[in-house]
């Protein structure tokens, strides 16, 4: 293993320092043109507003930073990827338009993704909940370990996947997208690499990192022009999504308010 490797797969396992901090922490680390950015929330990187927004900032600056010619996004810990949006934000929400305004933290986060020019890489090292499908699916190419499940949990509690919708559709197709939605239950690794929302899957954490080194280092040398105009090709026809993620929004900020989502975010917080 070559000493760029090495470092690569150091920073892999072991993120860069970040103070610890109850609402969770985004950190950015820039290692021979590939940047990693990482994120962490105690109850399961589950993404409150400040987290989203942090995300959202770090990736559209990467946009601009020539150091940045790949990007990798991940979360931190041996758990779960992502448990999604931020239960205890969600109850919290009393109105409309706070409804709308949490909600649009997601959809920024997608759009920062689908619109920098250097390819997205996610790393998926556990379960893959609601809001956490939609940055999968944002990404340019994903890796997954074989116990990385997935679930679009919306419609269990009383909403719907309407922000993360778009972008899943696009990667996966409408008719898979539909069964996610529908049968809002775990779909394992195997059924989401067969629908193209993992692009690869392998049997463990350390054979997923090599390959996501491996793979970071060889775009990180390869054209930053050239990748920037298949990028554009892969993202052709999002370019009214500022305009459909923000009526998105608005419908689940709506529907988070209902009797019915407030009793079942309850029980599922209860469990």
């Amino acid at each position: 293993m070559d000493n760029q490797t090495e470092r690569y797969l150091s920073l892999m396992t072991t993120p860069p320092n970040a103070p610890n901090a109850a609402d969770g922490r985004v950190s950015v680390d820039i290692t021979d043109g590939i940047a990693t950015v990482s994120f962490h929330h105690p109850k399961g990187n589950s993404l409150p507003g400040s987290l989203l927004a942090g995300l959202a900032r770090e990736i559209t600056a990467l946009g601009t930073n020539r150091d940045a010619r790949v990007i990798v996004l991940r979360s931190e810990g041996t758990g779960p990827f992502c448990a999604g949006a931020s239960f205890d934000e969600l109850v919290a929400i009393s109105t409309p338009a706070a409804g709308k305004q949490f909600f649009s933290g997601f959809s920024n986060v997608i759009l920062a993704m689908i619109r920098v020019p250097q390819f997205v890489l996610v790393r998926v090292q556990g379960k893959a909940a609601g809001g956490a499908v939609g940055l999968v699916a944002a990404s340019d190419y994903s890796f997954a370990v074989k116990s990385a499940t997935a679930r679009l949990s919306e419609l269990a509690i009383g909403i719907g996947p309407f922000v993360v919708g778009p972008c899943i559709e696009k990667k996966i197709g409408l008719a898979a997208f539909s069964a996610m939605a529908v049968d809002a239950d775990w779909h394992d690794a195997e059924w989401c690499e067969r629908h193209g929302l993992y692009s690869q899957i392998f049997e463990d954490v350390n054979a997923m990192d090599a390959a996501v080194a491996s793979r970071a280092q060889t775009l990180a040398a390869s054209n930053p022009e050239a990748m920037a105009t298949l990028k554009k090709n892969f993202w052709a026809g999002t370019e009214h999504w500022d305009q459909l993620l923000n009526e998105r929004a608005a419908m689940s900020g709506t529907l988070v308010l209902s009797d019915f989502t407030r009793n079942a975010i309850a029980k599922f917080k209860a469990k």
